[in-house]
């Protein structure tokens, strides 16, 4: 049993359960399933721990946990604390003696992990070959969620990390329109000017909304009164592509999702000046131990992310 130090009968286990019972939203079946361990079980844990603290940690009914309670609120953030700091102690402690191996988890959407990352990928494995690498594609709330977790080291997306400025580190990874895909022949390309207006005439197909800058298409057509009829959303561009391959509309994707030779049949229009620019960044949660090739991941996304800017952001000094 991993003991913390000064506090002979307060557990780490103790600690895991209390967290995860938050993070499972107060359903004690779920921690416990999560951690390998019984209901009765964690359940006398927290009693334990709640003994030991003099405080109620949760709020009950019978024997159904509700919430925190106000002691619990308070203390929760500490025992987040401890676990990170302990978390990071094993992770220093292994790079002292492993500098080069470990594994790296990273965060993204498709659309990154599809187009954005592979060449950066591909050098770091180069550079990093022992490192193993997880890449985990999932939406842009999840990976906020796995971030705050601790669950990923990096996180890659173009909304939802920003915004979450006091728990994160957010670095500009690049900048991007979105563009217009029709088939060949299409009236789009006809070489007239483009406009939301005209392209609001036709059926459109483009992304869920919050992935991949889709509350600014969504944005741009308010701003000049017009309501686009969009007949199909997907979660990345490769499945849009196909739709407007099959004639069901006219897409709006990234633009560094379309290729020449990969999507013959399709012509991307150029639409910069109707549609926002867009972010995407990398985010770190602040805290959050990072290895030595976590840092040059970082610099080879962005040449002027070196260790020391990092840190300095991360501790919360001007880049």
């Amino acid at each position: 049993m991993e003991y913390i130090l000064g506090m002979p009968n307060v557990n780490f286990q103790q600690l895991r359960i209390v967290r995860e019972t938050v993070r499972k939203g107060f359903n004690l079946t779920e921690a416990s399933n999560a951690l390998y361990t019984s209901q009765s079980g964690a359940s006398k844990h927290i009693r334990d721990l709640e003994e030991e603290l003099g405080v109620e940690l949760f709020e009950r009914r019978g024997k159904r946990i509700l919430g925190l309670t106000q002691a619990g609120s308070s203390l929760v953030e500490i025992i987040e604390r401890i676990l990170l700091d302990a978390e990071n102690l094993k992770r220093s402690a292994h790079q002292l003696t492993h500098e080069d191996q470990g594994s790296l988890a990273i965060a993204t959407t498709h659309t990154q992990a599809r187009y954005a990352l592979p060449p950066i990928i591909a050098r770091f494995k180069q550079a990093f070959p022992k490192v193993h690498l997880e890449l985990h594609q999932c939406g842009p709330d999840e990976i906020v969620s796995m971030l705050k977790a601790g669950k990923v080291d990096i996180g890659i997306a173009t909304e939802a990390l920003h915004e979450e400025g006091q728990l994160f580190a957010c670095f500009p990874f690049y900048h991007w329109y979105h563009g217009v895909i029709v088939p060949a022949g299409h009236p789009l390309d006809d070489g007239k000017p483009l406009s939301l207006e005209r392209i609001a005439e036709h059926p459109i197909v483009t992304y869920h909304e919050g992935f991949t800058g889709r509350a600014r298409i969504d944005q741009a057509f308010s701003a000049v009164d017009v309501m686009p009829d969009i007949v199909l959303t997907a979660l990345d561009a490769d499945v849009i592509k196909t739709y407007v391959e099959l004639g069901l509309g006219v897409g709006l994707i990234a633009s560094m999702a379309y290729h020449d030779q990969r999507d013959q049949g399709l012509t991307l229009l150029d639409a910069s000046d109707l549609l926002p620019r867009n972010t995407t960044y990398l985010a770190l949660r602040r805290g959050h131990f990072l290895r030595s090739y976590a840092y040059r991941f970082l610099e080879l996304c962005r040449e002027d992310l070196d260790e020391a800017t990092v840190q300095s952001v991360l501790a919360g000094k001007a880049a």
